[in-house]
């Protein structure tokens, strides 16, 4: 029997087979694969290579790979619509150079790297809806700009998209962006797109919107060769003077509302008359006046200011020119300026300007930078010297001049091994003070250390210091300047030298004292409790056998005869009670309050020998460290 006639052209063709759980369907030259709803984990690798319409849609797919569409240059249209996509991975459609129809929409995808949709040079629909996308890369799109005609990226978690790409799409006629978390667009993002006819920006979260040459195709819809439907109800729109662009627009059949400010909240954007669209000029609310800072510390000028909208703020120099953000300097858009290492060079007025489309705001800060003492031959380079000899420095200088009479001297005293109280004198009453600058290093660190202590002060406690360190310690008053432009005036008052105290290691016989403490009163108490219950075991028995010696007292007693009369009792004379015996104090050591005494005593006496061999063992347990017990216990406490 000869085999059919069409088996023999699918044989003699080369073609092959139809996946299993497929439909294929040859209709004019045209091959589709049909395999949606079809409980699918991943693509099917035996897919026909010149298959034109490719559905996968509705299955459970989690990834795509290069290998799945490998040599399918013919492929149109692929749909992979509601699918459980998370991944896409690099080049993963890098065959498909003749696909015009991408749906990706329902899936899971987070994120589409550089690399995610390259290939497709000539795609034209792309659908990216209903994911949770929130972040594409800036070069996702690169491959079909100039073909791009339909991108929807709506329903996602997107707060940015590449702009730069999306301005850069001549062909495009669609963009969908509706129920995103934009919250800006760039200026001018759509001015390239010409051939754009629908724009829908609903239920983002823009307050507003910056004027573009593609919103003004809107005001005459007659004029225009492609008018725009744009679409941006559901945003919490701020109505003020920066949207009066869009509300001349005629659009009056849209139902956006305005969420700010209070007196428009609620209120329809094309109901509000264009007088009350309005913006308030800026005003500094606060800034600070005058600055004053030492030579190489930081500065921080601070400037708010209130507006509607929010003013944008800047800082000019002293040198009339604007402060921008540097290595050394920089302007936070709250207002805030920071100087990191301040130099006299940057002493002077600053201006801060804050500005809105409703007017502009200035207000002068003044910064001052106290120069920093040096010595007359500084060892840095411009005769200035280093961080770490300034000290070094003035304490040579006082040593070649010798300390005047008039100026006070400096001490330090009760020195520990951490801490120091540094005194001085409170000096000339002619000279004034500003403040007074402490500046010390050690032999173990060389690092400068700077301390302000305010005039009024005398005294300083110098804390965290090196165990077993020599110190080197000098005083400088700082006098304000004469003038402005002048520099302030410091004056040595003179310099110290002392030493820590070395670190003492804890007393060995503390662990020791504590124990043989708790142990004594536990043995004692225990002691003490059972001669308590001896004693009164004593007593006890000494009274029941006092009590048994005593004559029986009888009464009413006769004897039982055999129905003779009964004798008359004899009648005895009583008796005295016989003397109660003395319990017995053998044990006793002393007559203070009878037995019970010697409770007291014993417990006493094991109070006096535990404190003897617990002093002992104090000595013994501090004598190595040259303390004494008494000492150390005013230290415990």
């Amino acid at each position: 029997m000869a085999p059919p006639p069409l088996l023999l052209l699918l044989l003699a063709s080369g073609a092959a087979a139809c996946p299993l759980p497929c439909v294929c369907q040859n209709l004019s030259e045209s091959l589709s694969t049909l395999c949606a709803h079809r409980g699918l984990l991943f693509v099917p690798p035996n897919v026909d290579r010149r298959t034109v319409e490719l559905r996968l849609a509705d299955n459970f797919i989690q990834a795509l790979g290069p290998p799945d569409f490998r040599n399918m240059t013919g492929l149109v249209d692929l749909t992979l619509s509601r699918n459980a996509i998370t991944r896409i991975g690099a080049r993963a459609f890098g065959d498909l150079e003749s696909l015009r129809s991408l749906h990706l929409d329902g899936n899971r995808l987070v994120e589409l790297g550089a690399s995610s949709l390259r290939g497709p040079v000539n795609l034209q629909h792309l659908i990216l809806s209903g994911n949770q996308l929130g972040r594409i890369a800036p070069g996702a799109f690169d491959d079909f700009l100039d073909s791009l005609e339909d991108l929807d990226l709506s329903y996602n978690n997107l707060r940015q998209v590449p702009w730069a790409g999306i301005g850069a799409m001549p062909a495009l006629h669609t963009l969908n962006l509706d129920h995103n978390l934009i919250d800006a667009l760039p200026p001018g993002a759509f001015a390239q797109l010409g051939q754009l006819s629908r724009l829908d920006l609903t239920s983002n979260r823009l307050a507003t919107l910056a004027p573009d040459p593609l919103f003004s195709r809107g005001r005459d819809a007659e004029a225009s060769p492609t008018p725009l439907v744009l679409s941006f109800s559901g945003n919490p729109l701020h109505c003020n003077c920066e949207l009066l662009w869009l509300r001349r627009l005629a659009r009056p059949d849209d139902l956006e509302t305005c969420a700010s400010p209070p007196g428009l909240a609620g209120r329809y954007f094309w109901a509000v008359p264009e007088g009350e669209f309005s913006c308030e000029p800026p005003l500094i609310a606060r800034h600070t006046q005058r600055l004053w800072v030492l030579e190489g510390q930081r500065a921080t000028l601070r400037c708010r200011a209130l507006g509607d909208p929010a003013p944008t703020m800047h800082w000019v120099g002293p040198d009339d020119r604007l402060v921008g953000n540097s290595s050394r300097a920089r302007a936070f858009p709250n207002g805030t300026l920071e100087i990191g290492v301040t130099g006299s060079g940057d002493a002077g007025d600053y201006t801060c300007i804050a500005t809105n489309p409703a007017g502009e705001a200035t207000a002068r800060v003044e910064l001052r930078v106290l120069a920093l003492p040096h010595g007359g031959n500084g060892s840095a380079e411009g005769g200035r010297p280093g961080p770490s000899d300034i000290a070094a420095s003035a304490r040579t200088a006082a040593e070649g001049e010798g300390t005047l009479e008039s100026e006070p001297a400096v001490q330090v005293t009760e020195v520990t091994a951490t801490s120091g109280l540094v005194s001085w004198g409170p000096g000339r009453p002619t000279d004034p003070v500003w403040m007074f600058q402490i500046q010390y290093n050690s032999s173990e660190d060389e690092t400068l250390i700077y301390r302000i202590v305010p005039a009024s002060s005398h005294h300083f406690l110098l804390k965290h210091l090196v165990p077993g360190a020599d110190y080197d310690l000098c005083l400088l008053a700082l006098s304000p300047a004469a003038g402005l432009s002048d520099l302030t005036a410091t004056r040595l008052l003179g310099c110290a030298h002392f030493s820590t105290l070395p670190a003492t290691p804890l007393c060995h016989a503390l662990q020791a004292h504590v124990l043989g403490g708790t142990l004594t009163v536990a043995v004692g108490g225990v002691l003490v409790a059972a001669l308590l219950v001896f004693t009164v075991a004593l007593l006890v028995r000494g009274r029941g056998a006092g009590n048994g010696r005593l004559p029986l007292k009888l009464s009413h007693v006769q004897s039982q005869t055999n129905g003779g009369p009964s004798p008359t009792p004899k009648t005895h004379p009583p008796r005295s009670p016989p003397p109660r015996p003395q319990r017995s104090c053998s044990l006793d050591l002393g007559d203070t309050g009878g037995c019970y005494g010697y409770a007291r005593r014993l417990g006493g006496a094991w109070a006096r020998r535990s404190h003897s061999v617990h002093g002992g063992l104090l000595g013994a347990g501090c004598r190595e460290v040259g303390g004494s017990a008494e000492r150390l216990e005013e230290s415990v406490v």
